[in-house]
């Protein structure tokens, strides 16, 4: 019996309709090799233009860089000397207040959304965050010039770090909504079993088990704010002399560089190249420095 089934098999004619796996296993290599190929070649070509940035930009300003250009106030235009003591000052002032006010909202809107983000309430506030993330961030410099500039009839190193909290908070939250739900559900039923209520789940628990991706959406939103412009250009305006006083006028580095950038001046132009470059410093420095200290240099695994 056996013997005859193999002769009918070997004998029934091919179907033409069924697929040649032979065939269709070279197609998935290849197509996987082209895929594979194509995300290479753009990772390395963003890769590079972004090297050629920074490189060009270095080559630019290095020469300029000295303990003078990080101590000492800029001087008249075309003059030689000065440098961008008072932007570095003001723009640590302000990314530290925008950051003062925008993490823990960002935070508080991210866990809202992760935890009890249910029904048309959760809906509409995570429509309205992502429609932040999208707005020109020169409405947010309007919005506070009309909310806290006018009224006060002076522009404020206060108002800019408003504005760029604005910026701010959008990341946050949907940065920390994103790491929330990756955390086990089984780690939430643990310690709810275990006696503790909701809230001390979530701010004992569940925000430290996310603590390294929520570090890193913040560092995304203090990079971002710390090269924005123009909502500066609104609230705090600049200002070409040392202040620590967050309600007057102050300056910050993205405001250097564009004034600069506006000068017939060579020099000036040069101060722009090394006020970028420095800018670029400090963005690099600080995201390495949390990446260290959230262990992100560590092989997995371990």
């Amino acid at each position: 019996m056996n013997i005859r089934t193999s002769l009918a098999s070997a004998s029934k004619p091919a179907n033409p309709f069924q697929p040649d796996h032979g065939l269709l296993h070279v197609r998935r290599q290849l197509a996987n090799g082209v895929c594979i190929f194509l995300t290479t070649l753009f990772a390395v070509a963003a890769a590079t233009f972004l090297l050629y940035l920074v490189l060009y930009i270095a080559r630019q300003g290095l020469r300029f860089l000295n303990v003078a250009f990080f101590t000492q106030a800029p001087k008249a235009a075309g003059e030689l000397g000065g440098g961008v003591g008072p932007a570095i000052e003001g723009s640590l002032i302000m990314v530290g207040l925008a950051a003062l006010i925008g993490i823990p909202l960002g935070m508080a809107t991210g866990i809202y959304l992760a935890e009890y983000g249910r029904g048309f309430l959760a809906s509409t506030v995570r429509f309205l965050v992502d429609t932040l993330t999208g707005i020109p961030t020169i409405i947010f410099g309007l919005f506070i010039w009309v909310l806290i500039v006018v009224p006060a009839h002076s522009f404020s190193g206060f108002a800019g770090g408003a504005a760029l909290s604005i910026i701010m908070i959008p990341t946050v939250a949907r940065a920390t909504e994103e790491v929330l739900r990756l955390v086990p559900k089984e780690l939430r039923e643990a310690s709810i079993a275990l006696g503790a209520t909701e809230s001390r789940t979530i701010l004992r628990v569940v925000v430290p088990a996310a603590r390294a991706g929520i570090i890193t959406g913040i560092m995304l939103a203090v990079a971002r704010v710390a090269g924005e412009t123009a909502p500066l250009l609104m609230t705090a305006f600049g200002t070409p002399f040392f202040s620590t006083n967050i309600f007057r006028p102050m300056d910050a580095l993205p405001l250097r560089i564009f004034n600069s950038t506006l000068s017939p001046y060579d020099i000036d132009i040069q101060h722009a190249y090394a006020g970028s470059f420095v800018l670029i410093l400090l963005v690099i420095v600080t995201s390495l420095s949390v990446r260290w200290a959230t262990g992100g240099f560590k092989p997995r695994g371990r």
